[in-house]
């Protein structure tokens, strides 16, 4: 790779409620002239966190979005692409299993990956000039490469799950500026060695809003060992995390969703987002998921209508008599919110076919789709159709999580710009109900059933309190919510079924979360799942014929990476 780590200051938010963009121009930090004290390597670290949300020029933005719509999403059997066929048509490469090297979305999340390493890096060199110099407090240097390196470790792992084969960049390579292969690096252990190090440098609480600590660092570094299979590793991070940490489940399943309750004592990591602080089109709210809100809504202004729920989903959080889920049948007919004898609109409903789903669900659904007839957040009850821009090529339903409510209008939403979708509710990169159902995970390959039913029935007792489900306006259940608990039904009878379901439970606790592909294919079982996902829906008039092979585990390297790097990337197998 060329050098491309420029000694630089990048435009930034601070993420301690700053209002304006921090706007520090270019410098040469070798120069005299530049003051390399904490106040000076303080603006360069709020640099590096504000590349989090992959927002470099505010346009396209939707291609780096830290929620990873697209890759963990859409690319699996959580979303479809949505909207209509021909806008951003590249997404449905994905959707098919036939992503391109040439494709957009990958280069624009590449770069804005590798922009937050180059960030890091350009920050750790400064505080190696700083210490040097005797300008940067001890202190200040444990501090803030604590944080850095935290950032530089989750960088590198958004760029190792979705590319596989990544090359790993610190500052003694950038500051070389030499080229860095990307086949036969050992990228986990330096995730590790940089999570460990803000372990052991970063006090408990963080030193701003949102930012890194000791906790939130050994859980990273646990969901690094999960994503290795290490399960001895992560567990007693885990444990400590989960005994001993700031931790702990929000009453209210919503509230992960909301931005008056933002940073949450739920939130372990999350990217954090402003809206109408001065800066430029709010520059520093969420556009990542700008496309994603109900089409033609008084939400979404006219756009756009992209990933919306697939019935798959939809279908997952059925229930049966006892409220607990259907592993095996839940996908053998669609949920009455589309009418199977209804052969209108290539078999969406329409406002006239609607019957109402009379079976048990899972109180989470409403919270995360948007379902005709049922309130949604203080907007009136979604009109199903009237909110989606093409029925036939994306379905009768949206995301609810990335929606701000009705009340909250004005306030927590852009009040300029071309869509006024763009809000302050942060993305959540790891929750700690995530933590519990890792732990559960882990006591269930050991045999550990008891262990394993109480953590996965402390994240279903909170779905099955009735105070957290959506209501209709006279207070009434907006559906037949019925949630139990395995440890009333009997436990788990075998490590097989405990298995089972601790991995759908993840899937209906984080839906739509940007989780479900990589989750699937750290498990060994996207092969299974996705093609099984594909053969049973006949929705998609392009999806027959979509086969999910082992290649497709891992997205292709950018053409353009390769090419700037001159040959030293190489592109992974089978692209």
């Amino acid at each position: 790779m060329k050098k491309i780590f420029n000694i630089l200051v990048a435009s930034a938010i601070l993420l301690s409620a700053c209002n304006d963009d921090l706007n520090i121009p270019l410098q040469d930090l070798s120069g005299s002239d530049v003051p390399l004290n904490d106040t000076f390597i303080n603006t360069q670290v709020v640099a590096a966190y504000a590349i989090l949300d992959g927002n470099r020029d505010n346009t396209n933005v939707w291609r780096a979005a830290p929620s990873n719509w697209v890759y963990g999403e859409v690319a699996a059997d959580g979303a479809y692409k949505g909207s209509d066929a021909g806008d951003q048509s590249e997404i449905t490469q994905y959707e098919t299993y036939d992503a391109q090297v040439t494709n957009s979305y990958q280069d624009y999340k590449w770069t804005s990956i590798f922009e937050g390493v180059s960030r890091v890096n350009t920050a750790m060199i400064a505080i190696a000039s700083g210490t040097e110099a005797g300008t940067l407090t001890a202190e200040g240097a444990a501090q803030f490469s604590g944080e850095l390196r935290f950032l530089r470790a989750h960088y590198h792992f958004e760029a190792l799950k979705i590319f596989g084969n990544v090359p790993y960049i610190d500052e003694v390579t950038a500051a070389a500026g030499e080229s860095v292969s990307n086949i036969g690096v050992d990228v986990w252990a330096a995730i590790e060695a940089d999570f460990q190090f803000a372990i052991d440098n970063l006090p408990t609480e963080s030193a701003r809003v949102g930012g890194a600590n000791s906790w939130n660092s050994k859980a990273y570094l646990a969901k690094a060992h999960m994503y290795q299979n290490d399960y001895a590793a992560a567990k007693p991070l885990l444990d400590d995390v989960i005994n001993n940490g700031p931790y702990a489940l929000n009453a209210f399943f919503h509230d992960n969703f909301d931005a008056d309750t933002n940073n949450s004592m739920e939130s372990v990591f999350a990217v954090q987002y402003a809206v109408n602080d001065g800066s430029n089109n709010s520059s520093n709210g969420n556009y990542g998921d700008i496309l994603n809100h109900p089409h033609n809504s008084p939400i979404g202004a006219g756009c756009c209508g992209f990933m919306q729920p697939t019935h798959n989903l939809v279908n997952a959080f059925k229930t049966d008599a006892n409220g607990l889920p259907l592993f095996d049948t839940f996908n053998d007919s669609n949920i009455n919110n589309v009418d199977p004898n209804d052969a209108s609109a290539s078999g969406f409903p329409d406002d006239n076919s609607f019957i109402e789903e009379p079976g048990n669900l899972d109180s989470r659904l409403d919270w995360t789709v948007g379902r005709k007839g049922i309130p949604f957040l203080g907007w009136g009850d979604f009109p199903g159709l009237a909110w989606t821009r093409d029925p036939a090529n994306g379905g009768c339903y949206v995301n609810k999580k990335i929606n701000y409510r009705a009340d909250q209008s004005g306030s927590v939403n852009t009040a300029t710009g071309w869509a006024t979708t763009v809000n302050a509710i942060n993305t959540n990169i790891i929750r700690y109900s995530e933590l519990l159902l890792w732990r559960a995970e882990i006591a269930a390959s050991e045999n550990d059933l008891a262990t394993a039913v109480s953590l996965v029935d402390q994240v279903r007792a909170r779905a099955a309190n009735p105070d957290g489900w959506v209501k209709n306006d006279d207070g009434t259940d907006a559906a037949n919510y019925v949630v139990g608990l395995y440890a009333d039904n009997g436990g788990f009878p075998d490590a097989n079924f405990a298995e089972q379901a601790i991995l759908f439970e993840y899937r209906l606790e984080t839906a739509l979360e940007g989780h479900r592909f990589f989750d699937l294919v750290r498990r060994g079982v996207a092969e299974e799942v996705l093609n099984a996902f594909v053969a049973g829906d006949n929705t998609r008039s392009y999806l027959p014929g979509s086969v999910f092979t082992p290649t497709d585990a891992i997205f292709p390297i950018p053409q353009q990476a390769i090419d700037l790097s001159q040959g030293v990337l190489e592109q992974n197998p089978g692209y």
